[in-house]
């Protein structure tokens, strides 16, 4: 057993979590919101490409879309060759994963990506990567030393244990040296103005609770607030509690693309995930979601996913529009992080104003509850209804009631707000179509037809 060094980042981690400041668990006060590099650009996006979205990202800043994500592949020196370590992993002495200077070319001379995330931050908007949990093999093929210890990348590393789809890095050991390699990175990536961190093969696939309680004891101990981020899912349902303590936000499904459903090879199987798959999960994850917790549905592919996505030819969404709307919809009220993965150098017409939808927006930002609507009259055997509260204590509340077609066919559908729980009692209501801001005359319920997929969202007063 090696000993540790005087003040070693473990006794900081440790200290850190005792005395962790409360501010630092009012990360996060509403669902996060921003863009992903990865359903546009997959391994492959370079810091070109990143300004040129973000600089779109920053003009949608008054809409609260905040965070710019760079995901997996940024340390890759070639992220076109097959194999993932064949890619060339760039790792700093001490075995930690740096930026490709040929992709990333302000963070030459030792920069790391500090000048990326201080031009970001210039722009109104904070700065996210995405990393896999664990250690580069290659570090410990090296056996690097552990940044301000006596430790090396050996002591820390689990041989025995790689991420079943991404099997670059080996998992971290729950000792000392396993804390101060992850103590390491995180003060390492503070340092450069990271705001946010996703972490991958945490959450599901497997489910790594020892790996999760030392990088939110790494990320207390920069004393930086960092938004940590676990992935992938479904994140199991009894792991609630314990995800909620440590991250501000968790992925409770596999991986969402274009598509309404996907049809599987296997009934085991779950990857990609459709579109309807999100109604189910984020009903059970509902009670959960609160300020500083929030239930990932995933991101929203929408608009062009090119020219390299993580997933599939490149392409426009799949999605039609009534999805499109459904899903934006549907996160917006579940009260799940908005993620965008466009490439928002394209983004379409429709796209631009769905996510610019400041109704909409404002029901997922400020909403004090949401909750799926059960026990729904007859005729409503396809549909979905969520409803939020938003206001209360000294000002009036607000409901605000969502309908999802989930058929193939159109639904007629006739009720009253009673009856779909925004009320106990049969009143009239000012109502507000919150797809395009018109006055809907004042009544005690609905009547319309959803086309395939469709939706509808009110905003009662």
């Amino acid at each position: 057993m090696r000993r540790l060094t005087s003040l070693s980042p473990l006794f900081l981690a440790l200290v850190a979590v005792v005395t962790a400041p409360a501010e630092a668990q009012q990360l996060a006060k509403s669902p996060p919101m921003g863009w992903n590099s990865w359903d546009a650009y997959g391994l492959t996006i370079d810091e070109k490409e990143f300004r040129a979205n973000v600089t779109v990202l920053a003009g949608l800043k008054t809409f609260g879309w905040k965070y710019a994500i760079i995901d997996e592949g940024w340390y890759m020196a070639d992220p076109f060759v097959e194999g993932l370590e064949a890619r060339g992993y760039q790792l700093d002495d001490h075995g930690l994963l740096i930026p490709a200077a040929k992709r990333f070319p302000s963070s030459e001379g030792g920069a790391g990506l500090k000048p990326l995330a201080d031009w970001t931050h210039a722009q109104g908007l904070q700065l996210g990567v995405h990393i896999v949990r664990g250690i580069p093999k290659e570090a410990v093929r090296k056996n690097s030393s552990i940044a301000g210890t006596e430790f090396h990348a050996a002591d820390a590393a689990d041989t025995s244990d790689t991420c079943p789809w991404d099997d670059g890095n080996y998992g971290i050991r729950d000792n000392a040296a396993g804390q101060a390699y992850y103590n390491s990175m995180l003060q390492l990536y503070a340092g450069w103005g990271i705001d946010f961190i996703k972490v991958d093969c945490i959450a599901d696939h497997p489910y790594r609770a020892s790996e999760i309680r030392q990088i939110a004891a790494a990320i207390r101990n920069t004393g930086r607030p960092i938004v940590l981020s676990l992935s992938p899912g479904p994140t199991n349902l009894s792991h609630a509690e314990e995800v909620g303590r440590y991250a501000q936000m968790w992925r409770i499904s596999n991986d969402i693309w274009d598509g309404w459903t996907f049809t599987y090879k296997k009934p085991t199987e779950d990857f990609p995930a459709g579109v309807i798959t999100a109604f189910d999960n984020l009903a059970k994850w509902a009670s959960h979601a609160r300020p500083g917790n929030w239930p990932d549905a995933d991101m929203l592919p929408f608009s062009s996913l090119t020219p390299h996505p993580g997933w599939g030819e490149p392409r426009h969404s799949r999605l039609t529009p009534e999805e499109q709307r459904t899903q934006f919809a549907l996160w917006a009220i579940a009260r799940s992080p908005l993620i965008l993965g466009a490439q928002l150098t394209s983004l379409d017409k429709d796209t631009r104003s769905l996510i610019t939808n400041r109704a909409l927006i404002e029901v997922n930002q400020t909403a004090s509850s949401s909750h799926p609507v059960e026990n729904l009259p007859q005729g409503f055997e396809h549909v979905r209804v969520w409803v939020a509260q938003q206001g209360g204590g000294s000002g009036k509340s607000r409901a605000t009631v969502a309908i999802f077609n989930l058929d193939d066919q159109p639904a007629k559908l006739v009720a009253t707000w009673a009856q779909l729980g925004a009320s106990t009692g049969a009143g009239r209501y000012a109502v507000q179509n919150l797809f395009d801001a018109s006055r809907v005359k004042d009544s005690p319920g609905i009547d319309l037809v959803l086309p395939p997929h469709g939706s509808a969202v009110f905003g009662l007063r």
